[in-house]
C-alpha cells in the first residue's frame, strides 16, 4: 500500500478528533493561524464534513455503516441501541461504539461491564445526544475563576441553544408536570428547564446534531496550516530533556511509522485512552489513571396522562419525531443527580396488542449519580499485555462505595416519583443501568491547582513537569459530576488552547542554517 505523507515538523500535534481536540484546532486557528497544526486519529472519516454526527446522516443504511464503521477492532461485536435489550442482561454496546474485550472488572470489584469507546474522525462527538448543561455546585471547579467565561465560549463552540425544540407539543407539558414535584425550594438556576443542547436547524427546518465539525468550525477548515490524519495511531509521545518534543505514528493503512516534531503536544483522546497513551509513552505521574469515575444511571418510562389530540403532524427528520423534546432537572448538593427527560420512540417494555399508544406519549426519565470518588477507582496498565492496536493493555478497577449505594437507592425512589408526576409507569421499577453505561469516565488526567501528586495537569491543562504536553478531554475534569461533561471538558480545552496561542504569539522557528530567532505571529 502506498505511503501517506505525514509531516515532519509542526508547531502543535493534536492526538483525537473529538470536541475537546477540535476546540484546540479551532481556538489555535483563530489566535494563531501561522501556527502549523497536526491532528492524530485512530479512526476512518465516516462522516461528510469529517466530524459531522451520524445523526446528520439521513439515509438509514449509510447511518449504519458510519456506526459500524466507527467500532474500531469490534466492528463484527454485536450493538444495541434498544433499552429493552440492555435488560436481558447481555454485555452488549451502543452503535457506534465498543466495548472493552477484557480487563472491564476485577475480581471481587464492581468494575465498568459495559465501558465503551468509538473510534471514528470526531469521536463519541459523532453518536452523543448533544446534551450541554452547566456544572453546578460541587460540580464547579473553583480553583478556576474563569469558568463561566470559558463555558460561554464552550458553548460558542458547540452551537448550543436551549431553544431547538421549542414547537414540541408536549414539551411544556412534561415541564409543568416535573416542575410542581421538584422545584419546591430550588433557585431558578437549578428548577426544571429545557435542556441545552449542541444542535441547530438548516433552513429546511431539519434538526442538525454539532459534531467535532461544528467545533473545528470554517476558522479551521479554511486554515491551511491545519491537517487532519485519519486511520493514525499514535503509540508515544516523545521528549527530549523532560518536554514534549513530538509523537511517533503508526500509519494504520501501511503500517509504516513516522516521527512527528512538534513543539506542542495535545493528547485529546477519552478517559482511558488518553492516560493508555501517556503510559505508552513512560509518562506516569502519580495520579495517572486514578480517580476514574462513571455516572451511574437510573431509567423510568411513563406514559403521559391526559395528552391533548394533536391538530397537526409533528414534525420527524428521520431519527427523532420532535413530541416533548428534552427537558433537564439540575443537579443540586442537596439532591445529587443530573435528570434528562425525553420521549422514547417506542416503549422499552411490551404493551397489549389491544393497548393504542399515542405517538409521543411514552417517555423516558434518566437520572445520573454522581459518583463518590476515590484515588483507588483507576484506569491500570502494564508493561506486557497490550489490546487490540497494540497498546498496553486496559485494567479497570472500580468499585462503588456505601455512599454511592445510597445515592442510588434515593436516585431510584426520586425517579418513581418524578416519572409519576409526569405519566403513568409502565414498569413500577426503575432500572439501573450496568455501570459504564453513561459514557461519561472522567477524572483519569484530573486538572489540579497544585503539584501534589492527586493531580495530572495544572489548570491550563498542561501535564505536571512535562512542558508542553496538554491533557484533554472528560478526563480532565477533577470534580465529582453528574451532568453531562461535554460542556466542561471542552471549556477546559479552551483555557489550554488559549495557553498555547500565546507562547505561540512570541514562537521561537528554526531556518535552515541560521539561529533559533523569535517572532510575532
Amino acid at each position: 500500500m502506498t505511503e501517506r505523507s505525514f509531516p515532519d515538523d509542526v508547531d502543535v500535534v493534536i492526538v483525537g478528533s473529538g470536541p475537546t481536540g477540535a476546540a484546540y484546532a479551532r481556538i489555535l486557528s483563530e489566535r494563531a493561524p501561522d501556527a502549523v497544526v497536526a491532528m492524530f486519529e485512530v479512526g476512518p472519516t465516516v462522516s461528510d464534513p469529517p466530524g459531522a454526527h451520524v445523526k446528520n446522516i439521513e439515509d438509514p443504511a449509510r447511518r449504519a455503516a458510519a456506526q459500524h464503521a466507527s467500532q474500531g477492532p469490534a466492528a463484527s461485536a454485536e450493538t444495541v441501541s434498544n433499552p429493552g435489550a440492555v435488560k436481558s442482561g447481555q454485555r452488549l454496546a451502543r452503535a457506534g461504539t465498543f466495548l472493552l474485550e477484557e480487563g472491564y472488572q476485577q475480581p471481587g470489584e464492581d468494575g465498568l461491564p459495559v465501558a465503551a469507546m468509538s473510534s471514528n474522525v470526531g469521536g463519541m462527538a459523532a453518536h452523543w445526544t448533544a446534551a450541554c448543561p452547566r456544572p453546578g455546585g460541587s460540580e464547579r471547579i473553583a480553583f478556576l475563576p474563569d469558568l463561566d467565561e470559558l463555558l460561554d465560549e464552550a458553548e460558542r463552540l458547540l452551537g448550543v441553544t436551549t431553544h431547538a425544540f421549542d414547537g414540541s407539543p408536549f414539551g411544556d407539558l412534561v415541564r409543568d408536570r416535573l416542575a410542581r414535584a421538584v422545584d419546591e425550594g430550588r433557585i431558578d438556576a437549578t428548577r426544571v428547564q429545557r435542556m441545552p443542547l449542541a444542535v441547530h436547524r438548516r433552513g429546511d427546518g431539519r434538526l442538525v446534531w454539532s459534531g467535532s465539525d461544528v467545533v473545528l468550525g470554517e476558522a479551521t477548515r479554511a486554515n491551511a496550516n491545519f491537517t487532519l490524519h485519519d486511520e493514525s495511531l499514535v503509540t508515544r509521545v516523545l521528549l527530549e530533556d523532560g518536554q514534549a518534543s513530538g509523537v511517533e505514528v503508526r500509519d494504520l493503512r501501511s503500517g509504516g511509522t513516522h516521527i512527528v516534531r512538534a513543539r506542542f503536544v495535545v493528547a485529546a483522546g477519552d478517559a482511558l485512552r488518553t492516560p493508555q497513551l501517556l503510559w505508552a509513552s513512560g509518562i506516569r505521574p502519580p495520579a495517572l489513571g486514578r480517580y476514574l469515575n462513571d455516572q451511574a444511571q437510573i431509567v423510568f418510562a411513563v406514559r403521559l396522562r391526559d395528552v391533548p389530540p394533536l391538530d397537526t403532524d409533528v414534525p420527524a427528520d428521520g431519527t427523532l419525531a420532535e413530541y416533548s423534546g428534552v427537558s433537564w432537572v439540575p443537579f443540586t448538593d442537596d439532591v445529587p443527580f443530573h435528570g434528562q427527560v425525553m420521549q422514547l420512540d417506542a416503549s422499552p417494555v411490551p404493551l397489549a396488542v389491544d393497548d393504542p399508544v399515542q405517538p409521543g406519549s411514552i417517555v423516558g426519565l434518566g437520572l445520573f449519580c454522581a459518583k463518590d470518588l476515590r484515588r483507588d477507582d483507576r484506569v491500570a496498565f502494564d508493561d506486557v499485555a497490550t489490546d487490540a492496536y497494540g497498546m498496553p493493555a486496559i485494567r479497570i478497577h472500580y468499585r462503588l462505595t456505601d455512599t454511592d449505594q445510597a445515592v442510588l437507592a434515593r436516585g431510584r425512589e426520586e425517579i418513581v416519583r418524578m416519572g409519576t408526576a409526569v405519566g403513568d409507569p409502565l414498569d413500577p421499577r426503575p432500572f439501573t443501568m450496568p455501570l459504564g453505561a453513561s459514557l461519561h469516565y472522567q477524572g483519569t488526567t484530573r486538572m489540579g491547582g497544585a503539584d501534589d501528586g492527586e493531580s495530572v495537569c495544572d489548570p491550563d491543562s498542561q501535564v505536571w513537569a512535562v512542558p508542553g504536553l496538554f491533557v484533554a478531554g472528560n478526563g480532565v475534569i477533577p470534580t465529582a459530576t453528574a451532568c453531562n461533561p461535554t460542556l466542561t471538558s471542552v471549556a477546559l480545552a479552551v483555557r489550554g488552547a488559549r495557553r498555547i496561542a500565546a507562547e505561540l504569539g512570541r514562537a521561537v522557528t528554526a531556518s535552515p542554517g541560521l539561529a533559533y530567532v523569535e517572532k510575532e505571529l
